[in-house]
């Protein structure tokens, strides 16, 4: 029997017509009776400095089994392109979160909201292992979430995405091991929550963002597995400036050939393409050309890693050949590309090219 998938829209089609209006309590927790209740809150910014600092506080995350416990995962990439990485598993009694705005505490780890007018400002502290944030994100563009922010999987799963922060100013302190940086950047704030198995749900997700002066987009492709029929999810946002002036799933997605990553143990597409048709019935009538090629897989890593006793040297040369024959290559990667991104607005077509960063987490 299909299972219906549904996504959130306004319509007409697969985009939205008009704008969801972003509330403080979208980006709050999402109470779930549900075992398989997950729920995070991601910042990350790319410093003047060349470095790169990311910042995930979960509940739990939804490729680990149901009782995991919340989890703290920071991480710097140095500008020579070196990369340390700290993930801290807490009590569940170290959570709590309020279901009216973004105040999320793992430990004494917290991210919340500090301002609303004219946008959303949150601020994030971190200290795990020698590394410390205080950075704020003033937002430069309006909170957005595509339609009303989900994608449904039959009659009781779920998937749930608002990025409160699509372009942030961010300012604050970062300390390596007791020596301080002024943090001086622009930055990327979202909230993920949901219910279900997402494992036996999803194939894999492309995830990322770009910005130039004053452009700024934002998407992602989930793509279910087989028995789901493989349906992909394809979230678009454009901003110009301060306003959001396309929001779609209408986008064709393409990936090009293959290459072996040794340290994920799978292979990944050396380009990505993103395309919208010229539309007059969404928010604007706006379309986007873009066209992603991989110059540098910054971080490569085999998610069997992560599985206690197959992550270890023992048990993974064991076990790993056996639970890749069962779940396949779960991979992640985190890409630096070249960027060229063909915008038309009202009938003005530019041509933007740059780098940037964009992931692919594959699950099988």
């Amino acid at each position: 029997m299909a299972i219906t998938i549904t996504e959130g829209w306004s319509g007409p089609g697969s985009k939205d017509g008009k704008l969801t209006v972003v509330e403080p309590r979208d980006n709050a927790l999402h109470p779930a009776d549900s075992k398989w209740a997950f729920e995070h809150w991601y910042f990350d910014a790319r410093l003047d400095t060349g470095h790169t600092v990311v910042v995930f506080l979960q509940k739990r995350r939804p490729e680990e089994p149901p009782g995991s416990k919340p989890v703290v995962e920071v991480v710097v990439y140095h500008p020579d392109g070196t990369r340390r990485q700290v993930i801290k598993h807490y009590p569940h009694m170290a959570f709590e979160a309020s279901a009216e705005q973004c105040r999320a505490r793992v430990g004494h780890n917290i991210a919340e909201l500090v301002g609303t007018e004219p946008l959303p400002v949150h601020r994030v502290r971190v200290a795990e292992d020698g590394i410390e944030f205080d950075l704020t994100f003033t937002n430069r563009t309006p909170s957005w979430m595509p339609g009303q922010g989900w994608t449904k999987y039959g009659d009781s799963d779920f998937f749930g995405w608002v990025v409160p922060g699509p372009r942030a100013v961010v300012s604050g302190t970062v300390v390596l091991d007791g020596e301080t940086i002024e943090a001086h950047g622009i930055g990327y704030h979202d909230h993920n929550w949901g219910v279900g198995n997402m494992p036996r749900i999803i194939d894999r997700w492309h995830w990322g963002r770009l910005y130039t002066e004053d452009l700024s987009l934002v998407y992602a492709m989930v793509r279910t597995q087989k028995r789901f029929d493989h349906h992909e999810s394809k979230p678009l946002m454009l901003a110009l400036g301060d306003t959001i002036v396309l929001s779609t799933g209408e986008v064709t997605v393409t990936e090009g050939p293959l290459e072996h990553h040794r340290d994920a143990h799978r292979g990944y597409p050396t380009w990505l393409r993103l395309e919208t048709a010229a539309s007059a019935d969404g928010v604007s009538e706006a379309s986007v050309d873009l066209r992603l090629d991989v110059r540098e897989v910054i971080h490569g890593h085999d998610l069997l890693d992560d599985v206690p006793v197959v992550g270890t040297r023992v048990g993974g040369a064991l076990l790993k050949p056996i639970v890749r024959r069962l779940v396949g290559e779960p991979g992640y990667f985190r890409f630096l590309s070249d960027f060229e991104l063909t915008v038309t607005i009202g009938g003005d077509t530019r041509v933007e090219r740059g780098r940037t960063l964009h992931e692919l987490v594959a699950l099988h």
